[in-house]
């Protein structure tokens, strides 16, 4: 096999198997009828793993181009277009290259080459807890009496919809929180992030419409302008997002899909009313739009009592609700699920197989192992406390340091404190000066369609450092201030 893989590529190894067959297939070099290579020699041939041949065989498939056989392999399918209907590249490429753009806010790593002089560098940008606080060797011991305990079925792929035990385990859980569902409605994914795209990617094509938040998660926006769709934003207070925008938006638009954080939202904290709830399950249904609910740090709550999830309040099966271990636990976990009802949850797993077959089995047996014992509700009481400390340590130190003309939110659970720099200052120009005292922190343009509107905000992240390190990057950034 002629195939030279380029492994220092952007474009992922069975990006690169399949773009070769595809190639071929398109231009009559494969003929309808003929029978790929076998996934365990093409591998071996390679030098990559079994995982990643399947995968490209699974995107060509979900492309049209081939089908599979039970036990005897792909073959390329017979109504594949030939040569006429495929482009030289040297024609197609001035088009393509036109069409790139980069439609985010200037990366903050322009600014870590002279910031990373510091040998005490202190980061508040980050987007999760702090990874520390993890029982680590706990956890090791897990994955070994998995290991032990289940051979090799802990390192094969397992269910594309996840691990079965695990998904029962999450149904009990979220019928805690109203969520009535089953181990056939929750779908595992690699974190939250794939959840938010296979959603997006199966319910909006390019060119529809999608309703966020203003301010909202920038991963988001990247998967939003990544789809190519039309972004239509609301605005949000302290009881989350306002509701006369969106019924306006709605009747003006006809969206595809809400995408909203009720719970803690990132950036900015806030907190949908029980009130604005029920008008939003209200409004999807008057307008027949589904909701597809981020609920990524529903159960780090400091203060307040707990409003009923999106989907507890929703009678047809409208809202998708999707959220993640990888942000209470460790971020290298990479585990997100979702619950859909019906024929979305159906063409969801359809999608999942494309993307990678399945979510790392082994992990999942372990955290559900860690989950069902009580080991995660422990952690997460202990993780809350502290938190919860080590905001309050944030807020202390922003009220002794930081210029009086600042405002900034107090959020009753999460990991952020969303703040309002003085007037006429802007983020973009601040940071830059930051990073040169050896701190950094989230710029609000990041959270922004228009990043010029983000330009009188910051986001700081009080989760992930001690309450002492908070107090000197809020001194830093102070400095930094003039």
């Amino acid at each position: 096999m002629r195939l030279a893989l380029d492994f220092e590529s952007p474009l992922p190894l069975y990006g690169q198997i399949s773009r070769h067959f595809r190639d071929s297939i398109l231009t009559g070099n494969l003929r309808p009828g003929i029978r790929l290579p076998a996934v365990r020699s093409l591998s071996v041939d390679l030098g990559v793993n079994r995982g990643t041949v399947e995968s490209a065989y699974a995107e060509l498939m979900a492309e049209g181009l081939v089908t599979s056989r039970q036990g005897s392999g792909f073959y390329v399918l017979p109504h594949a277009p030939g040569e006429a209907s495929v482009p030289r590249r040297s024609e197609i490429w001035p088009a393509w290259q036109g069409r790139l753009k980069y439609g985010g806010y200037e990366a903050m790593s322009a600014y870590l080459p002279e910031a990373s002089r510091q040998t005490d560098w202190i980061a508040l940008d980050g987007g999760a807890c702090d990874p520390r606080l993890f029982p680590m060797d706990e956890f090791r011991r897990m994955l070994g009496q998995v290991m032990r305990r289940d051979g090799v079925a802990a390192v094969e792929y397992g269910e594309i919809s996840g691990y079965r035990p695990l998904r029962t385990t999450l149904a009990q859980v979220l019928a805690s929180q109203g969520i009535q569902t089953g181990a056939d409605n929750i779908l595992i994914t690699a974190g939250s992030q794939q959840a938010l795209s296979l959603v997006v990617g199966l319910l909006l094509a390019p060119g529809e419409t999608v309703v966020a938040e203003r301010p909202t998660y920038a991963g988001a926006l990247d998967v939003f302008r990544a789809r190519g769709l039309v972004i239509r934003t609301v605005g949000i207070d302290e009881d989350g997002m306002d509701m006369a925008e969106l019924e306006d938006i709605l009747t003006r638009h006809k969206p595809g899909l809400i995408y909203t954080i009720p719970n803690f939202h990132n950036p900015t904290g806030a907190c949908l009313s029980g009130q604005r709830r029920r008008q939003l399950i209200s409004l999807a249904g008057r307008f027949d739009v589904p909701v597809l609910e981020d609920d990524y740090v529903g159960d780090i709550r400091y203060e307040g009592r707990a409003q009923p999830t999106l989907k507890s309040l929703d009678p047809d099966g409208r809202v998708i609700y999707m959220s993640t271990f990888s942000k209470m636990l460790i971020p290298g976990l990479r585990v997100g699920f979702v619950v859909a009802d019906g024929p979305v949850y159906e063409h969801l797993l359809r999608s999942k197989r494309c993307h990678d077959l399945a979510t790392c089995n082994l992990i999942q047996r372990a955290l559900r192992d860690y989950v069902s014992v009580g080991r995660y509700h422990a952690h997460l009481q202990r993780s809350c406390t502290l938190y919860r400390r080590r905001r309050d340590a944030m807020l202390a130190a922003m009220e002794r340091h930081l210029p009086s003309a600042m405002t900034w939110t107090r959020p009753k659970g999460g990991l952020f404190v969303w703040a309002a720099l003085p007037e006429g200052m802007k983020a973009s120009e601040l940071l830059p000066k930051a990073c040169g005292q050896g701190m950094i922190f989230a710029p609000g343009g990041n959270f922004y369609l228009d990043p010029n509107e983000g330009e009188g905000c910051m986001r700081l992240n009080f989760a992930s450092n001690s309450e002492d390190v908070i107090e000197e990057g809020i001194k830093r950034l102070a400095k930094s201030m003039g």
